[in-house]
């Protein structure tokens, strides 16, 4: 069950990231030429928001039925809808060739991608925490080990494909990593059909129906948003945080004069960094409380920000190198337990909706926004300290709501 959502989320989020990458290093190039350089960042990084602005609506679908029919049914049909998007976008002609069109059909393929990731993390942490529920900082810490392994697999494809030369890479190579997908995705749907569906999710039904649970689970949720806020700010930090160092630092160090394979592999190094101690810090929750590592974490976090900038800012390789392993380093402790930790807020019949919606709308506004809010602001100022103010905020979000938040690690499903 723990390598089969393992392997099921590298693939979903493989997809999902890849788009990420491509919008740093060639959609602006690609798919909004008519604008200049600084607009056409801004243009593919808003579009790469798109895609975050559709996740809290996958989170409401997905969760809804997760919460009324199965979790695995959801798991299945996200990630062939998201294997099918990618690969479309692999497909997809340039502004060159069909103008316009082409970045309505990038933005389509976007929002796509954006509905099914909106219900892929809810339903793999809980299938994954609801099958081994005593350890279950642990256990869910392996679905979001996928994360960064997706994150590693889009880099290094991304990396291999950037090695062209000449101008094979913008004219067919970025193509390659997309259209990759259509054969990760036969693999991820023969993986996700072969998992079980989840015994205390199946225990929760039957006692639900002889209580006649209501219908809908959205509106149990929202009528008590205490925990719904909560997970929302909870993850917050976090989102912005990696939206930084995982994505959008690859438009500014190639600005800032590091070639595009130094900063792609630095990036890969990072969520080498996150998939290796995303278990450490998910096991410490269980032994020392959500609280403490969410917070310690998030403190952390906020600090790594602007070394990071500082280093890279030397102009060193191996400067940028390290700023951004601390960066990622501290990420995973404040993002290692939050898989665990948002599905305990909710119950079972409301988990996958309660937990899905608040960390999907963390990802819109932390995630989605961030690349073009850092964009915006060193368009605007020329420097990083806004930056790294935009990232303390969030994190310090994080941290006032770990002091709301309920301890849950010893609590039962």
């Amino acid at each position: 069950m723990l390598l089969s959502s393992f392997f099921g989320s590298v693939i979903e989020w493989y997809d999902f990231y890849l788009f990420g990458i491509a919008s740093a290093a060639v959609f602006n190039q690609l798919f909004f030429p008519e604008f200049s350089s600084t607009a056409g960042t801004l243009a593919s990084f808003a579009t790469l928001a798109a895609g975050f602005i559709a996740r809290p609506i996958g989170g409401v679908i997905w969760g809804h039925f997760g919460d009324r029919v199965g979790r695995k049914g959801m798991l299945v049909l996200s990630i062939v809808l998201m294997g099918v998007s990618t690969t479309v976008v692999g497909l997809l002609p340039t502004y060159a060739t069909i103008g316009i069109a082409a970045p309505l059909l990038l933005v389509l393929m976007r929002l796509i991608q954006g509905v099914s990731a909106g219900g892929e993390w809810g339903g793999a942490v809980l299938m994954t925490m609801e099958h081994a529920p005593k350890r279950r900082g642990l256990s869910s810490s392996v679905a979001q080990m996928g994360l960064y392994g997706g994150i590693l697999l889009a880099n290094g494809v991304f990396a291999l494909a950037s090695a062209l030369t000449g101008d094979a890479f913008l004219d067919w190579g970025w193509r390659i990593p997309f259209l990759i997908s259509a054969v990760l995705v036969v693999i991820g749907l023969w993986i996700r059909l072969g998992v079980q569906e989840s015994p205390i999710f199946k225990q929760a039904r039957e006692q639900a129906q002889q209580a006649e649970a209501p219908k809908v689970p959205l509106v149990e949720v929202l009528r008590h948003p205490k925990n719904l806020l909560l997970s929302i700010a909870l993850v917050l930090g976090a989102f912005a945080a990696s939206a930084v160092y995982g994505t959008w630092i690859v438009s500014y160090g190639i600005q800032d004069g590091f070639p595009r394979a130094d900063i792609l592999n630095a990036v890969l190094i990072s969520a080498a960094i996150g998939l290796v101690f995303q278990p450490v810090f998910a096991y410490l929750s269980d032994l020392w409380g959500r609280r403490l590592v969410v917070g310690v974490g998030a403190v952390l976090q906020a600090l790594s920000i602007p070394v990071m900038f500082a280093l890279m800012d030397t102009g060193s390789v191996g400067a940028m190198y390290l700023g951004i392993s601390l960066a990622a380093f501290t990420h995973a402790i404040v993002y290692s337990p939050l898989g665990a930790w948002l599905g305990e807020l909710f119950p079972t019949t409301q988990r996958y909706t309660g937990a899905s919606l608040g960390y999907q709308i963390a990802g819109t506004v932390g995630g989605g926004f961030a690349p073009l809010i850092c964009a915006s602001i060193l368009a605007a100022t020329g420097g990083t300290t806004g930056i790294s103010l935009f990232i303390g905020a969030t994190c310090l979000l994080t941290v006032v709501a770990v002091f709301f938040a309920a301890e849950t690690s010893r609590s039962a499903l």
